[in-house]
């Protein structure tokens, strides 16, 4: 069972409350069908695997659209969307003198309109066959224990294209507030709803409708959750957190950058496929190799403890639990003993208690992630990943400049192209009027990148709210960068943070500086507004009074028992879950959950912030986003704001 929060309520909410729903009241049957349509198999998949599923009862799962089997003897639950397809054809499955199934148990994703409640009502042969009927409030897909995202996979394009579609970008916003929305109502959470405000170049410029995406958001979200408030029973009437609402536009920077941490390398060279690895395995009997996949998430301890750690760091600590394994199991010492003398490679120990098959179960995890550290770790070698990101890094703290670039392009021609891509975006958002006419021409022939990886750096520019490049010869795409800092460097050094200690972990996303700002009381109520006007006594008159000392209605809902306190370390690879088992109970003594959704995709580097701010700030950060991209994603979405007849699938880097 998966231990995290938002998935835990998904865990215990869904397959608690909807699961075994069916065994209440004059239902006998054991065995369960469960119905449901594309978005809730996607909703559910995120949230538990099958063997959950069918411990809790449910022996077959089916989509509502396709033909089913009548199986009159059994109860079947629908989780479905509340829409009039649906309900007709729930109605037509279960009317009638021989409906499908004996009971029906329905759960919506999402509150269902008077006039569909109506429809049902009307058959009364129906009616006597509904043993429940409810609103579940899960239109979110749950990524980590800290996370979230609500599925709006072509958001950057249908909200900051170029061609720009506003009932395209209504749509999307309908969709993702709706969402949004359903996070606090299965939460039992009512936020403060704060959102970055449409920012005015000058008198001249008029606000463009990219700039207003946050504002549009926040009050569709706010529009919902007042609904909430009246027809929710135990619903909060008063603030018990706040919600940020942001857009990609924040930081640019983020989404292109090296993130050096064990996840973010993973997902960033691995050529992964969600948290889906694949990797060689000893073929049985001697065989060939054979390939196998293995899911990297909360559920691997190794993982939990060092997904978030500097790649150096993780590397020496697969390398420790490795030895200490060894260590501590005689047979290991036995067959130590025998070799030469000298250190042991940390290949040499997974070699070793791969050949003790008494403890492959408690060795498996970790030789995994040796076995991707060091993948990593060559990719970094061979590709000189290490001064490229130092390049990186020294340009967004003012460090470095255009002809360090240049240099660096010159001298490293074998430089992978999607690595020239990045660094020319990381230089585009410090410097933007060095990739402007003539001057961008010529980085881009140097490059040597073609005109759709030059797009890519180009499309920024619609991430700021510039409307049109057209405008002054001084460019709106350089006005757009420089709004906010007169300095060449991005981002400003922090002093007594710990992840100082390892090379290139200076880079911070920028989420990190207005969560922190938050919490103290400090976040501009002019840039950032509030929906719900606060009393005083959540700004306080000199706006330093943080809201998480400002006593407030807990969450109604929400058990808080976390499991991603701070890990505690462990010497071996199987201990590690003692993260799981011993997680900190004492979570009611934290102060007000904090939510940040960011429109537009979120990355690792922020969803890892979230992380760290909670244990430092001793308030639950709550990521959310429209996506969840890695580099390459994020990149090829910034192709298609110029190339709209495109797809995804079209555009590879």
């Amino acid at each position: 069972m998966s231990s995290v929060i938002l998935s835990l309520y998904f865990f215990s909410g869904l397959l608690h409350e909807m699961l075994r729903s069916a065994k209440t009241g004059n239902s006998k049957s054991t065995w369960k069908v469960l119905i449901m349509d594309r978005l809730t198999v996607k909703i559910m998949s995120y949230s538990c695997k099958m063997a959950d599923i069918t411990q809790e009862g449910v022996s077959l799962v089916e989509d509502i659209y396709r033909r089913r089997q009548p199986l009159p003897s059994m109860d079947a639950i629908y989780f479905i969307q509340p829409t009039k397809e649906n309900v007709i054809m729930f109605l037509s499955d279960m009317a009638g003198k021989s409906p499908l199934y004996k009971k029906a148990f329905v759960f919506f994703s999402s509150p269902i309109s008077r006039e569909l409640v109506s429809h049902i009502k009307k058959d009364s042969s129906v009616l006597t066959r509904i043993g429940a009927l409810r609103e579940m409030n899960l239109e979110y897909f749950a990524i980590d224990s800290q996370g979230f995202i609500t599925d709006n996979e072509r958001a950057l394009e249908e909200l900051f294209g170029d061609d720009e579609d506003s009932h395209k970008g209504d749509a999307c916003l309908n969709v993702m507030a709706s969402r949004i929305a359903t996070v606090f109502a299965s939460l039992r959470e009512f936020p403060f709803v704060r959102f970055r405000a449409a920012r005015s170049l000058d008198v001249t410029t008029m606000t463009t409708s990219r700039d207003l995406i946050p504002t549009k958001l926040a009050a569709r979200i706010w529009d919902s959750l007042t609904q909430y408030k009246q027809k929710i029973e135990h619903f909060p009437q008063t603030e018990t957190c706040e919600l940020l609402i942001l857009d990609r536009s924040i930081d640019q920077i983020a989404p292109v950058i090296h993130e050096w941490t064990y996840d973010a390398m993973c997902h960033d060279l691995l050529n992964m496929e969600g948290n889906k690895y694949v990797h060689e395995v000893p073929g049985k009997a001697g065989g060939p190799p054979e390939k196998k996949e293995v899911l990297l998430e909360e559920h691997d301890p190794v993982w939990l403890e060092l997904r978030h750690a500097h790649i150096a760091f993780a590397s020496e600590r697969l390398h420790e639990k490795m030895t200490n394994f060894v260590s501590k199991n005689k047979a290991a010492k036995i067959q130590h003993g025998s070799r030469d003398g000298g250190e042991l490679s940390t290949r040499d120990l997974q070699q070793m208690v791969q050949a003790l098959p008494q403890y492959s179960e408690q060795i498996d995890k970790l030789s995994l992630h040796v076995e991707i550290a060091g993948k990593i770790n060559r990719i970094i070698r061979e590709s000189g990943l290490r001064e490229l990101g130092q390049l990186e890094q020294d340009l967004v703290f003012g460090d470095a400049g255009m002809k360090d670039v240049i240099k660096f392009l010159t001298t490293k021609e074998d430089a992978t192209r999607e690595n020239k891509l990045r660094l020319l975006m990381v230089l585009a958002a410090v410097f933007p009027e060095k990739l402007e006419g003539e001057r961008g021409l010529n980085i881009m022939k140097l490059a040597r990148l073609p005109q759709d990886d030059m797009n890519a750096v180009n499309n920024m520019r619609l991430l700021a709210g510039a409307s049109d490049t057209k405008k002054k010869s001084t460019g709106a795409f350089s006005l757009k960068f420089d709004i906010h800092k007169k300095k060449r460097a991005a981002r400003k050094d922090r002093t007594g943070e710990e992840e100082t200690t390892w090379q290139l972990s200076r880079f911070y996303p920028m989420i990190e500086e207005l969560i922190d700002k938050l919490n103290k009381g400090e976040l501009s109520k002019d840039e950032y507004p509030c929906m719900n006007d606060p009393s005083p006594s959540f700004h306080g008159t000199s706006q330093s009074t943080p809201m998480h000392h400002v006593p407030a209605p807990h969450s109604m809902r929400s058990k808080r028992t976390p499991t991603w306190a701070r890990p505690r370390s462990s010497d071996d690879g199987y201990s590690s879950d003692s993260i799981l088992r011993h997680a900190s109970s004492d979570f009611k003594k934290m102060g007000q959950r904090i939510f940040v959704f960011i429109v537009g995709g979120a990355t690792r580097s922020e969803l890892r912030v979230c992380h760290k701010l909670t244990s430092k700030l001793q308030r639950e950060v709550i990521l959310g986003s429209s996506s969840l991209d890695d580099p390459p994603q994020f990149i090829t979405k910034l192709k298609l704001l110029t190339a709209n007849e495109l797809s995804l699938d079209d555009l590879q880097i």
